[in-house]
């Protein structure tokens, strides 16, 4: 495959990739950093996407290949005293694709008003910033359905549709119309709303046509509104209309034939974000408190804060007698948290308090009490903060220039390392021992290379305290037994815990349990009951609980990569996640805070140093308070666990890596594409990377993306081995995003344009066909949201109007877009198909 190289660096992978500078070994760098040609921060600050200063590029114009500019490959910086070559640590720069959100530094939530009635995005700028307009699409509909439809039909009659014709007259400009909206609401769900569900899709069977007046003719002149995609956004435009308390509007032609790519990234950024938005204090915990996930008796809401934030346990000891009718109970939690204690918590389930700051009286300058740090929420009946999600969603954050809200999700985050020893799968109280795949290290990085550089000072000490945080959560969790397996020198899911995850549904786990009830005579409540609290033992269910947990952990539930296993592998995913902790913690130790970091927190370093540095290593574990931290360990630690990988979960013949099974000592033959998560992290050689782009690509390539694992792998499903939502056919933003970046970052920028297209053509035509509709997941093959799996689909339950799409899944359509060349994008507004517009033979 031929690779391709551009200019300036990747707005996802810059605090690793460098040009000049980072091509210095460390004994040629000038003793005194402020002599240095130049720091992280500011590198940073200078390739940052959206910062001040910087020239918005519009994107390369695909239609004339030959205007694409020279390119030079930067040298690869800052390992080579680790043992790790160049050609490991290659990292291609990113093109000059302007972010979504336009030139702006920062949007503040609270001014985004009535957020699709604003200025239309066909008019050119959806964010305001001067410069960075979009490109507007063809004015058409752009449903999918009318290329290919069945005659329409209503009450068992066939409906013939007047067509358009050659002499038809031209419109010159947009039209605009007249709208009774009770009347025209009315209407729309009685003609086209023919399966009842509030929203106009091409599985209804109405016309799809109807006849709206023109404002010049004062309404007497009809004009048809032909299509699912306009008929639904008149809906929505009718519903927010409704909403605002408006009887009769005038309403453009252009906000019916809108470009659905900028329509849809509009939405994210000036609606969907906003409504994703959580604050845990006294005007936000409404939102919040109810849990759809909490089955046990206690139903009244609580929320747990950490015994030593006393001011924040006053604070909301005020708020609860302040409103009683919240029912809130406040309860301070123990100074140690154990699986005991977390069970115990099971009866009577809470809320986990976040970070909070001072509320400041803006006249008088006087703190007026705390308020909570706004962060955003995944979604649908996920109402809290989750790790993962939150590190897919920052990206998307970043991208539309919301800094400050990613930068409170950091914060957030130091908290729960700080007062509940990691960052937690979710803050609910049946989530305390339970971590997810770290993502800290390069959460803060994104953030920082985006905060305002006059405040260089304030940045470094903020920046400080996030890899600090990191640090801990490195060694009290992921190089700690059990989840560190000292044989491998690798890391795994392996969560403490204790009896049944109380967070799933009622019934999820009776299957399991029931034969074991009718082994003891007891109903499956009673048993479940009995072995939680120790009163039956039994092994064999403790180690499938213990998997389960682990798979929880992944965030990957469920796959039958993991099951009954999950625990016992060394994952590829989480251990490439680590090595990019290692190496970004190192390089701002070395580029930021002069090659010297002490810790303020007392912990045990339970990671061991790597063989290299053997002749460091104390008898017992060092306490943080007393190691000073070096880049040269955190470089040899990166390149150790390199070695461990490669030696490991690597498989030369096949071109892929794999999860290595730490119980049976073999690989697992699970083909999984966070494979690639090794080259996001800068993890695989040059020729790792090659081999897996030459064998392994096409194993995850279908028509919508990139699939979770292939379907040999996953096996053959049926009544009693049913589908599982993190396998073949299921796609999910996390393995796509991480794929960009890492094909990107290693120079197949084409391959990484190639995959984004597919992912943003299956969004945008379920956008168009389906009234708006952004989903959690898909199923790739089938480009469908309609997903038959255990957990079904999040995000699609809505009535006229989408109100806040999917976390994770509206990042990677504005991170998607920034990979697009302008004319990529066009194909995608117009619905081209991915194998036409590429040129591939559809598979029959």
């Amino acid at each position: 495959m031929e690779k391709h190289s551009t200019s300036p660096t990747s707005p996802f992978t810059k605090n690793q990739d460098s040009p000049g500078y980072y091509a210095l070994q460390p004994d040629q760098l000038p003793p005194s950093p402020k002599d240095r040609p130049v720091s992280l921060s500011s590198h940073l600050r200078r390739m940052s996407i959206g910062s001040a200063g910087d020239t918005a590029v519009d994107p390369v114009d695909e239609d004339d290949e030959n205007h694409l500019p020279p390119i030079k490959r930067p040298t690869p910086h800052g390992l080579h005293q680790a043992g790790l070559d160049a050609s490991q640590q290659a990292s291609p720069p990113r093109p000059d694709l302007p972010p979504a959100g336009g030139g702006q530094r920062s949007v503040n939530m609270d001014s985004v008003a009535d957020p699709l009635h604003g200025q239309a995005s066909s008019s050119g700028n959806l964010a305001g910033a001067p410069g960075n307009a979009r490109a507007r699409g063809i004015v058409r509909t752009y449903s999918m359905g009318q290329q290919k439809r069945r005659p329409q039909q209503m009450n068992d009659d066939t409906i013939i549709r007047a067509r358009r014709l050659s002499h038809d007259a031209v419109q010159e400009a947009p039209r605009r119309f007249i709208v009774d909206v009770e009347e025209t609401m009315r209407l729309v769900l009685e003609q086209e709303d023919t399966d009842g569900n509030f929203q106009i899709s091409i599985t209804d069977s109405g016309p799809k046509v109807l006849s709206l007046g023109t404002a010049t003719s004062n309404g007497y002149k009809g004009v048809d509104i032909r299509g699912t995609y306009m008929l639904s956004n008149l809906l929505q435009e009718l519903a927010l209309a409704r909403e605002h308390g408006r009887k009769r509007i005038v309403l453009d032609e252009s906000r019916l034939t809108e470009n659905p790519v900028d329509r849809l990234s509009r939405m994210i950024s000036q609606t969907f974000w906003h409504n994703l938005t959580r604050r845990i204090d006294g005007d936000g915990l409404d939102a919040i408190l109810s849990d759809p996930k909490n089955r046990s008796k206690s139903q009244n809401p609580k929320i747990y804060v950490p015994a030593s934030e006393t001011e924040m346990l006053a604070y909301y000891q005020r708020v609860a007698k302040e409103r009683p009718s919240l029912n809130l109970t406040v309860e301070a939690l123990p100074a140690k948290l154990t699986a005991e204690y977390t069970r115990d918590l099971n009866d009577s389930p809470g809320l986990l308090a976040l970070a909070m700051k001072d509320d400041i009286d803006p006249v008088t300058g006087e703190k007026k009490g705390l308020k909570g740090i706004p962060f955003v929420v995944p979604g649908a009946r996920f109402n809290e903060l989750y790790n993962w999600d939150s590190y897919f969603i920052s990206l998307g954050l970043v991208v539309d220039n919301m800094v400050e809200l990613a930068k409170g999700t950091v914060d957030h985050f130091i908290f729960e390392i700080k007062h509940y020893g990691k960052i937690l799968n979710g803050n609910r109280t049946y989530y305390l021992m339970r971590a997810q795949p770290p993502f800290l290290t390069d959460m803060a990085l994104q953030v920082y290379s985006r905060l305002d550089p006059s405040n260089d000072a304030e940045n470094k000490a903020w920046l400080k305290t996030a890899i600090r945080a990191a640090i801990k959560e490195y060694h009290t969790v992921w190089m700690n037994e059990p989840r560190f397996d000292p044989k491998t020198g690798l890391s795994r899911y392996r969560p403490e815990g204790l009896g049944v995850p109380p967070e799933t549904e009622a019934s999820h786990f009776t299957h399991v349990l029931r034969p074991y009830a009718e082994k003891h005579g007891c109903s499956v409540n009673e048993f479940t009951r009995k072995y939680n609290f120790g009163e039956i033992k039994e092994p064999e269910l403790d180690t499938y609980f213990m998997h389960d947990r682990a798979v929880r952990e992944s965030g990957h539930d469920t796959t039958y990569r993991f099951e009954k296993r999950c625990a016992d592998l060394a994952t590829i995913d989480l251990n490439a996640l680590l090595y990019k902790y290692e190496v970004d913690i190192a390089t701002a130790i070395r580029e930021v805070f002069e090659d010297q970091l002490d810790l303020e927190d007392d912990f045990i370093l339970h990671g061991p140093l790597p063989p290299s540095l053997a002749s460091q290593q104390p008898r017992e574990p060092s306490h943080s308070r007393s190691t000073p931290q070096t880049s040269s360990e955190w470089f040899a630690r990166a390149a150790y666990r390199k070695q461990q990988v490669d030696k490991y979960c690597w498989n030369e013949g096949m071109g892929l890596y794999y999860d290595y099974d730490t119980r049976l000592e073999e690989q697992s033959v699970y083909e999984t594409v966070t494979a690639f998560w090794a080259m996001w992290s800068g993890m695989a050689s040059e020729d790792q990377a090659a081999k897996m782009m030459q064998k392994s690509l096409k194993k995850f390539e279908v028509v919508g993306g990139l699939i979770p694992g292939t379907e040999d792998s996953r096996g053959k499903i049926s009544l009693d081995r049913p589908n599982r939502q993190w396998d073949y056919p299921f796609a999910w933003p996390p393995h796509q995003l991480l794929a960009w970046v890492g094909l990107e970052r290693y120079g197949y920028l084409e391959e990484a344009r190639r995959l984004a297209y597919r992912w943003l053509y299956m969004m945008t035509v379920a956008f168009v066909d389906f009234n708006g509709v952004v989903p959690e997941k898909f199923d790739a093959v089938k480009l469908s949201h309609m997903v038959d799996a255990e957990y079904g689909n999040q995000g699609i339950d809505f009535k006229c109007v989408p109100r806040e799409g999917f976390g994770w899944m509206n990042a990677s359509y504005q991170v998607g877009l920034t990979f697009l060349t302008t004319h990529q994008r066009r194909a995608v507004a117009a619905c081209q198909h991915p194998d036409d517009f590429f040129g591939i033979r559809r598979r029959e």
